[in-house]
């Protein structure tokens, strides 16, 4: 787990400024399994770390997975990251989704393959269900390879719809797609730093 103050030379005067304002504590998955997987999910992170009125705070290590659903295909890259942003829910969603596009996303079949997939976890403890998003993700329960990275990001994360730990959740589970822990780091701090 990597501690990030992304861009802070940049961005300092930009958080400084919303001192009085409350930041919003967002979870957010990333997953890839088409193309370069390692850069589509770098890039997602830089493309995110550059969103003014967000800022990356930590971020996971990296776990290759076997598919969720559909299983005739390429295993995935999947990681958290926790972030702090002024942006409301439906804000980031969009912002999020202009990245997928960027990297290149086609909307296709669900669980099908994809360049990069990028899925608001949770956004402080706002339980919210609308015809573009639910939150909490309604999957995450169910995914280990969302819940492991998530609790490695925030080890005593609550699931405010159930009132529990994420973590006891994971006993439950039928089924894991998890395959390996990476060694490839996903964030330079002293790049985005300047150093």
């Amino acid at each position: 787990m990597i501690a990030l103050k992304l861009k802070w030379l940049r961005k300092e005067k930009t958080f400084k400024n919303l001192s009085n304002e409350k930041l919003n504590i967002v979870y957010i998955g990333i997953g890839s399994n088409e193309g370069d997987r390692l850069n589509n999910i770098k890039q997602s992170i830089e493309f995110i770390s550059e969103l003014d009125d967000c800022n990356v705070e930590t971020v996971s290590s990296l776990y290759e997975t076997s598919p969720f659903g559909n299983v005739h295909q390429e295993n995935f890259f999947n990681a958290v990251l926790k972030i702090s942003a002024r942006l409301n829910h439906i804000q980031l969603y969009h912002k999020l989704k202009e990245i997928e596009e960027k990297i290149g996303r086609v909307q296709r079949e669900k669980w099908g393959p994809r360049k990069i997939d990028l899925d608001i976890l949770f956004y402080n403890d706002l339980i919210f269900s609308d015809e573009i998003i639910t939150l909490p993700h309604k999957g995450i329960i169910y995914r280990d390879f969302v819940m492991i990275p998530l609790i490695e990001v925030e080890p005593e994360i609550i699931h405010p719809v159930f009132n529990k730990k994420v973590s006891e959740f994971i006993s439950g589970l039928t089924s894991t797609n998890i395959i390996s822990k990476r060694a490839e780091k996903l964030f330079m701090e002293e790049k985005n730093l300047g150093i």
